[in-house]
């Protein structure tokens, strides 16, 4: 086969347990003080690799600074480039340390903390763990900028301000990242809610606003700006992530992706709008064929990242088996809209023949399912 296909697992996936209302010790063995980032590196290329068919090439997502930091860049570097896994993101873990708004706040003091945090993050990107990257300049790390910390809780005239705030950080951390050599691509993440009950930038449509703002008013070069696409977070407020799909693409934005689902959109699981962000792996279904066929023709080439949650009730094993699951199922999406008669379903939508549409793309969904056999078995 040809083909090579960019995977990304993250690191946030293998913990202990999430605590609050399910365990926190499910699996003891990923406890923060049993599996440091490096040890995690060497799991994954041991126990997940080798059960990936030979065409997929795998990255590891990271948070600065409580997955990677100064401490552990140089050790972790080591271990991806050891394993031949390559960083194909790295994002500011903001939320975990600014509660008012982050880049956004309206207190001077969070703000600037929020800023030199973003700054440390392209530092360590462009430094210790360069050696990780990968060496095809197309395929290098996304600095991935999540609204998690760009939020509020208060209607009021000053959420104005917040906005520009954002605007004038997001720019100043583009030109100082140019000034590395510009080249990470930087994604805006959306997501409608969580860490706050309103978010700056909730919707895919926001964020590419944003990016054009910036370019007109702040002079930002959008080359490898763009959009991280999150399925779940467009489908948990009841979105249409296929059609966010186009608006990524028809604007030159799909920057990277994060395939997992909330989940309700199968038939099997449960999840979907009004539900919190569940981080399902990915689904073999019609909608995720047609995000295939639409990354597809506008040439996606990069890491279709994992950013799923395993069970509650996970032990190791089952764990590990999900996030193969979750790569090779949308590995068989692909495979599957590749076969599918792509004239033939335009003739039926063209002659209204969508009965006939529906029979197509089941049958492709059909044999999806039959890729996902053949490459979890073989």
């Amino acid at each position: 086969m040809d083909k090579v296909s960019y995977h990304s697992v993250c690191r946030w996936t293998f913990h202990a347990g999430k605590g609050g209302f399910v365990p926190a010790d499910a699996i003891p063995e990923w406890g923060k003080d049993s599996l440091d980032t490096p040890a995690c590196v060497e799991m994954i290329a041991q126990e997940i690799v080798p059960r990936l068919p030979g065409h997929i090439e795998l990255g590891m997502e990271l948070h600065y600074d409580y997955e990677v930091d100064e401490d552990n860049a140089a050790a972790t570097a080591d271990a991806l480039a050891s394993s031949g896994i390559h960083l194909a993101l790295i994002t500011p873990g903001a939320h975990r340390h600014f509660a008012y708004g982050g880049v956004a706040s309206l207190d001077v003091g969070e703000r600037e903390a929020a800023e030199e945090f973003g700054r440390r993050t392209v530092d360590l990107a462009h430094g210790e763990l360069r050696k990780a990257w990968h060496p095809d300049p197309g395929k290098a790390p996304s600095l991935v900028l999540w609204n998690g910390s760009y939020g509020y809780d208060l209607a009021t005239p000053a959420i104005a301000e917040m906005y520009r705030n954002l605007k004038e950080s997001v720019a100043d951390l583009c030109r100082y990242e140019a000034e590395k050599g510009g080249d990470l691509y930087v994604a805006i993440e959306p997501k409608p809610n969580e860490g706050h009950p309103a978010m700056l930038l909730p919707t895919v449509a926001s964020a590419i606003l944003l990016w054009k703002r910036l370019q007109e008013e702040y002079g930002v070069d959008l080359d490898r700006k763009g959009i991280n696409k999150e399925f779940g977070h467009s489908e948990m407020v009841g979105l249409d992530h296929v059609y966010d799909t186009v608006e990524e693409t028809d604007n030159g934005m799909l920057v990277h992706m994060h395939v997992n689902s909330q989940g309700y959109n199968d038939g099997i699981i449960l999840g979907g709008p009004g539900k919190y962000d569940i981080d399902h792996g990915a689904r073999i279904n019609g909608m995720n064929v047609a995000i295939a066929g639409l990354i597809r023709q506008a040439g996606y080439g990069r890491w279709k990242g994992h950013d799923m949650q395993v069970r509650p009730y996970d032990d190791r094993r089952q764990a590990l088996d999900r996030v193969v699951r979750s790569i090779l199922s949308w590995e068989a999406c692909e495979l599957s809209e590749e076969e599918m008669d792509s004239d033939l379903l335009m003739q039926y939508l063209a002659q209204r023949d969508t009965a006939r549409a529906e029979d197509l793309i089941r049958e492709t969904v059909i044999n999806a399912y039959r890729h996902f056999d053949r490459m979890y078995k073989g």
